[in-house]
């Protein structure tokens, strides 16, 4: 789905203040950030977490801000830094775009009809080796994923960007050969081949033993005879 659909944030201009003054505007459920663009200054500001949450949940790759009330300007989420344990926004970077100019920015590459895919069917492990995808696109036209279908995909199938298709007007950049997706072959657990391979080796060991033993027993009772025969004569 294309970015053409917008939502508008406010943002709170703040002084630049240091880390110090950026832990209190969280307490007071604020995230910060920054704002900037080519032929601008580049502006701090706060926005309300709860918000900016349920803003980011429903925008799509464009959202409209608006700075102290002022004209409101398009902008992309340029870098998003989140809690490592409560995965809530902690700092927010935001650039500023025009409409009417590409840009270049990463999409998610989004994955369907994997459950149904022959080769994970028949045991393969299905591998997304690229997660986010390097476009180029006018800031309208970047879709919120590019989608591929891997439901016909067999044991060893590779997919390279070259096979993906993105909307129109979006033009992908990483190399065309570079490999998206995989489906490699299932292989045994080499754990429960080494306790077979000590099995068998452990049985081999015992089998000889008891030969061994049991050839011996037999050798003393001929001497035993022999000497049994000596001894009469």
């Amino acid at each position: 789905m294309a970015a053409s659909d917008t939502t508008t944030l406010e943002l709170a201009a703040r002084a630049p203040e240091g880390s110090r003054a950026a832990r209190r505007l969280r307490r007071e459920g604020k995230v910060p950030g920054i704002i900037y663009g080519t032929g601008t200054e580049p502006q701090t500001f706060a926005v309300d977490a709860r918000i900016l949450r349920n803003t980011l949940a429903h925008a799509h790759a464009v959202v409209e801000v608006s700075l102290d009330g002022g004209a409101s300007v398009p902008v992309m989420v340029k870098d998003l830094q989140r809690h490592p344990v409560r995965s809530e926004v902690v700092h927010l970077d935001l650039q500023i775009v025009r409409m009417d100019e590409k840009i270049q920015t990463t999409v998610t590459l989004a994955l369907t009809g994997a459950d149904v895919a022959p080769g994970v069917k028949a045991g393969g492990i299905l591998n997304q080796e690229l997660v986010q995808l390097n476009v180029e696109a006018l800031p309208g036209d970047v879709p919120d994923t590019i989608e591929h279908d891997v439901s016909e995909l067999e044991v060893n199938a590779t997919v390279p960007v070259s096979d993906l298709v993105p909307p129109r007007g979006v033009t992908l950049l990483d190399e065309p050969e570079a490999v998206a997706v995989t489906i490699t072959a299932p292989t045994l657990d080499p754990v429960e081949d080494g306790i077979d391979l000590e099995t068998q080796l452990v049985g081999d060991q015992e089998q000889a033993e008891a030969q061994a033993s049991g050839d011996t027993a037999e050798e003393a009772q001929e001497g035993s005879d022999a000497s049994g025969a000596s001894d009469d004569s």
